[in-house]
């Protein structure tokens, strides 16, 4: 059997199979709807506020500030939309670079973009001079999704505490809320949420070896939120509908897996990803490594090779047994090169001559070995 290499887990992991033992009860026997009066239906309810305070346990939040969503594209929606709809005349900054479950809802507000340097990591002092009186939220993801580089949050953080101080001292009342998007950190990142200095943060199971349409959305209990789904009133009134218990429990699950084992699978990952991109330095003379080389994160790799064709190199990849990607999976169907790689200063050419492999908790250095292989045979 041809030797297959899984190099994209920055798409999608595979569910881990303690996860998976954990959700079978509630997809059969434990079935209850847990806003429910009987005793069944109450067990299923502790079952359901434990996974929210094992989420709440790791983010260093309270229990209540855990909102459950169906996916982080749902929460990054709730994030945007809930704040902006409280105060429709106040503006709004995102990254160049952010993932389009926040650009796309930005749209529907005055905003500007934060712009990036050439790693892909966010200018500071831009962002200072582009935080004014009328600016309510910021939003601004942890770690890049398609070049892996992660951003100053704390400091960011820092210089939002600047101008809210200053807000005091003139007697302004309207907040300034930061949003962070942790889909892609949670594997490798400290989520501590009065850490990092944020006020709303997205999660996303699918990301974690947990099952996919599961997520979550700190809300920090000082920011009013208004929902975009009505009905029942679960979730706090921000997220109506009848909680998917196995999801929830599942992205429980999966989080608490990924942050117990934090501090080991990042020195592997990292030591696999140095050998990778030493491996693609020494073997093709024009490649390029995007993003930053320091502020990474441990599973990612993302490379140009300068006159190939991307689309044509997934496909001769894919036949030799390698998954990898040209970018984000959401936006694979599309035709646009990467805004990402544009905002950093690729040309278009460029963009479309670069490739994200992902690497996750299987991958060893043979299947590296193999994908070098592949694409040496690909590229002459």
């Amino acid at each position: 059997m041809a030797k297959t290499v899984y190099l994209d887990h920055a798409a999608a992991t595979p569910m881990d199979k303690e996860v998976l033992a954990l959700m079978q009860p509630y997809f059969t026997e434990d079935f209850f709807n847990p806003s429910a009066d009987y005793a069944a239906a109450r067990r299923v309810r502790q079952a359901l506020d434990a996974a929210r305070s094992k989420i709440a346990y790791w983010l260093g939040a309270q229990a209540n500030e855990i909102i459950f969503t169906a996916g982080g594209t749902e929460a990054n929606n709730l994030a945007i939309h809930g704040v902006m709809a409280g105060y429709p005349k106040a503006k709004l900054l995102l990254s160049a670079v952010e993932h389009e479950s926040v650009r796309q809802p930005a749209e529907q507000y005055a905003h500007q973009e934060i712009p990036v340097d050439k790693t892909g990591r966010i200018d500071l002092a831009a962002a200072e001079k582009l935080i004014d009186d009328q600016t309510v939220l910021v939003s601004v993801m942890y770690a890049n999704n398609e070049i892996g580089s992660v951003q100053p949050i704390r400091q960011l953080s820092g210089l939002m505490d600047k101008v809210r101080a200053f807000r005091r001292s003139r007697n302004q009342s309207l907040p300034l809320l930061l949003h962070v998007d942790a889909c892609q950190a949670v594997n490798y990142l400290d989520l501590h949420v009065k850490r990092l200095g944020v006020d709303l943060m997205t999660i996303n199971g699918g990301k974690i070896y947990g099952p996919k349409q599961s997520g979550a959305l700190y809300v920090a209990r000082n920011v009013g939120l208004k929902p975009i789904i009505s009905g029942g009133g679960q979730e706090r009134n921000l997220r109506s509908g009848t909680e998917n218990v196995a999801a929830d429990i599942g992205l429980a699950a999966a989080l608490d897996i990924a942050q117990s084992k934090r501090a080991e699978e990042t020195l592997k990952t990292e030591a696999l990803r140095e050998y990778f991109i030493t491996e693609l330095e020494n073997n093709f003379k024009d490649v390029v490594i995007n993003g930053s080389r320091r502020f990474r994160l441990a599973n990612n790799v993302h490379a140009t090779f300068p006159g190939q064709d991307n689309e044509s190199l997934l496909i001769g990849l894919d036949q030799k047994g390698v998954m990898a990607a040209a970018g984000s999976a959401c936006n694979a169907s599309k035709e646009e090169s990467s805004h990402v790689l544009l905002a950093m200063g690729l040309s278009d050419a460029l963009a479309r001559a670069s490739l994200r492999f992902s690497l996750g908790r299987t991958t060893t250095k043979a299947d590296i070995d193999h994908t070098i292989a592949a694409l040496s045979g690909l590229i002459s």
